[in-house]
């Protein structure tokens, strides 16, 4: 669908990818995320936004996407007043307008739904965080957190078990309050939250040349895509071009970001279904990969590596052949090891049928990411909107159509395998130029940038919005964990208890990147 058929006057956004802006009023507010869903598009993210105290200058935006590329809409709330829900076209909109309410107090209209997400008692006096006319003092450290309506389940045998939001393992923290009958799951509720750092403000503090520092440790774990997608807003902000050899350094260094994760999360779900031996090959593999990103680029995690107008650090041949052979002898062991996976009978035993959901029920909540395409979803930004490099590289999607643990292990495998062919073909056709331009930041009163990486969760999404000076007036990072962690609820119904950290871990999903 042509963005023309949204029927909007849209602003096309300087980005390597299609990204519009478009201010509209409550009807085409609607309309627009009506017609964008009924065309098969998505909703990526929704925020508040609270300008200035004097002119009431506020407003509610939403991100969607379609094979247009991604619309920002802005629509103004002049009054301070409520907006249109969205939740009735897009089921992911829920927590996205609650944690919205939570940090600028603009609320969508008859939502039934009305329970705080990141606010859990503890934020003091002085009202949303977010809102400008507004002093916040915190609550005192003996405040205990307020208490949180969780939707029983009554009947024969129904009892509740409580996990979290402290846990045994060394994980985030995360409230799940399971309905059980026996150990069948008949319901389970999620409370997070529990990491939130005051992200979206802090942002509101920093000169934006500095902002892809936090945006890099919004969730840890992505710290590639989410400077990535930041110093993209940044440089559409400032219609900045980026020097072409820092594009393919930036790709190499987000697909070793996937690879990564890919590893320690094969070797994780391994140890989740009894087989030790997988964790201690995939921690091995995994460790010696971040030893050479620690050797090529600086850092294990490559953070702080991509910057405004480019990369910080380069690669010279040797490098770049170091990287190669590394690439053919991780493939050959993880080809081996997913061998013994898919013939190890007790381990397919647990992976097969567990978690599962459907095409249909990925389509519906509006999962993303790995976890869409292990549900038969044909969807990645580097193949359905492909930019620089990944225009000219072929990069293939892998899906599966079980929407299992067993689909959500294969994805990772052929991803591994997908992006080890993206990076001995990044590192042979590296052009020659420099690695980053100097940023020069607009002059204007008011600027609108995005960015929109896949990262190895899915896709990250940063809008940024800067003042007179280049002062970020508003920075919103989005993980794809928002439309995910609804769906986790879903795929365990029907599951014994036991198998809910196996399913939890073929997701695994950010803590961080969602509380913010």
């Amino acid at each position: 669908m042509p963005v023309a058929r949204l029927g909007l006057d849209v602003h096309r956004l300087p980005a390597p990818v299609p990204l519009w802006h478009a201010r509209v009023d409550r009807t085409q507010w609607t309309a627009t995320a009506d017609r964008v869903a009924s065309a098969g598009g998505r909703l990526v993210a929704l925020w508040g936004v609270d300008r200035s105290a004097a002119a009431l200058d506020a407003s509610v935006c939403a991100a969607l996407a379609g094979d247009f590329g991604l619309v920002w809409l802005e629509l103004p709330l002049p009054d301070g007043g409520s907006y249109p829900d969205l939740t009735p076209t897009f089921a992911c909109a829920a927590r996205m307008q609650r944690a919205a309410a939570d940090l600028t107090g603009r609320r969508p209209e008859g939502t039934r739904d009305t329970r705080p997400w990141l606010d859990h008692g503890l934020w003091g006096e002085g009202g949303p965080p977010l809102r400008r006319e507004e002093s916040r003092t915190g609550a005192s450290l003996d405040t205990l957190p307020a208490d949180y309506d969780f939707v029983r389940v009554e009947g024969d045998g129904v009892h509740e078990i409580p996990v979290g939001p402290v846990h045994a393992g060394i994980i985030e923290p995360g409230h799940f309050r399971f309905s059980v009958v026996g150990e069948k799951v008949l319901r389970l509720e999620e409370r997070l939250g529990y990491k939130h750092k005051g992200i979206e403000r802090r942002f509101t503090e920093l000169p934006a040349p500095q902002g892809h520092r936090l945006a890099g440790r919004v969730s840890g774990d992505s710290t590639v895509a989410f400077s990535w997608a930041y110093c993209m807003a940044l440089e559409s902000a400032a219609s900045l071009e980026v020097p072409q050899r820092a594009a393919w350094l930036r790709a190499l260094m987000l697909e070793r970001e996937r690879v990564a994760n890919h590893l320690g999360d094969l070797g994780a779900l391994g140890n989740d279904a009894a087989l030790s031996f997988g964790l201690a090959h995939f921690s091995r593999l995994r460790e010696d990969w971040q030893r050479l990103s620690r050797e090529a680029f600086g850092h294990r995690l490559m953070m702080d590596c991509v910057v405004p107008g480019g990369v910080s650090t380069d690669v010279d041949p040797a490098a770049q052949d170091r990287l190669r052979r590394q690439c053919d002898e991780i493939e050959r062991e993880v080809r081996t090891l997913r061998s013994i996976y898919d013939e190890h009978a007790g381990l397919q035993d647990r992976f097969m049928t567990t978690g599962r959901v459907t095409r249909e029920l990925a389509l519906r909540l509006g999962l993303t990411g790995l976890a869409a395409r292990a549900s038969g979803l044909n969807a990645d930004l580097r193949t359905d909107q492909p930019f620089e490099p990944y225009r000219g590289m072929g990069a293939r999607v892998c899906t599966q159509s079980g929407g299992d643990v067993a689909a959500r292990v294969a994805v990772r495998f052929d991803e591994v395998f997908e992006s080890l062919r993206l990076i001995r073909g990044l590192c042979s056709s590296l052009p020659d130029g420099p690695a980053r331009a100097e940023p020069r930041l607009p002059d204007g009163e008011r600027s609108h940038g995005a960015g929109w990486v896949e990262g190895w969760r899915g896709e990250v999404f940063v809008a940024l919005e800067l003042g007179p000076h280049g002062r970020i007036l508003r920075c919103h990072p989005h993980d794809p964990s928002w439309q995910n962690w609804p769906v986790l609820e879903h795929a365990v119904i029907g599951n014994i208890v036991p198998d809910f950290p196996l399913i939890n871990k073929s997701f695994n999903l950010s803590y961080s990147g969602h509380d913010l």
